[in-house]
């Protein structure tokens, strides 16, 4: 074979690979989708289960609807569908990225994860929904701590007492 075969052999699979990239999202989905359902039908249920739902409903039918979707896609690609590319979206594709709101959120988000065992949800939420005001533009800061106070007390107590989900008070579980 030819140097030239060769290089329009490479050439020939790479355009097809650029045209069907949308395959490695199918991909993606079906990794994930194997994973999950491994994941769950290993699962230990002996201790947990009460009833015919069990801890491994949801994720075999999350697991599933992604080996689903994987399919669904794959199959839509290879019949030539694609993507509407930035079709939906208000962006002008020429500014660079705002990365510093991405990183005052994810500052933000680090935050919570770290204050939220000391301070408990309350404090670590609304310094959460606070931080997050600011980090996305919202400057007014005579009201947003108050919003995000009682936005997060409520969250607190949905979670706590109407959901049955604890989560952890801080210090002012006494007075909550």
């Amino acid at each position: 074979m030819s140097s030239t075969g060769s290089i329009t052999g490479a050439t020939d699979r790479r355009s097809w690979l650029r045209e069907h990239s949308e395959l490695g999202v199918g991909v993606l989905l079906l990794v994930i989708g194997v994973l999950v359902l491994t994941d769950a039908l290993t699962m230990d249920v002996d201790i947990t289960q009460r009833g015919p739902v069990g801890p491994t409903t949801v994720p075999i039918a999350v697991g599933i609807g992604l080996l689903v979707v994987a399919v669904l896609l794959a199959v839509d690609v290879l019949r030539g569908g694609r993507g509407e590319a930035e079709g939906g979206e208000d962006i002008d594709l020429s500014e660079p990225g705002d990365w510093r709101t991405v990183l005052l959120l994810a500052g933000v988000f680090l935050a919570n994860a770290v204050l939220i065992g000391p301070l408990g949800f309350p404090i670590s939420g609304a310094l959460l929904f606070w931080g997050s005001a600011y980090a996305l533009g919202s400057r007014r800061i005579d009201r947003d701590p108050l919003i995000a106070a009682v936005l997060s007390v409520v969250t607190y107590f949905v979670f706590n007492n109407l959901l049955g989900v604890p989560l952890p008070g801080g210090p002012l579980m006494g007075v909550l």
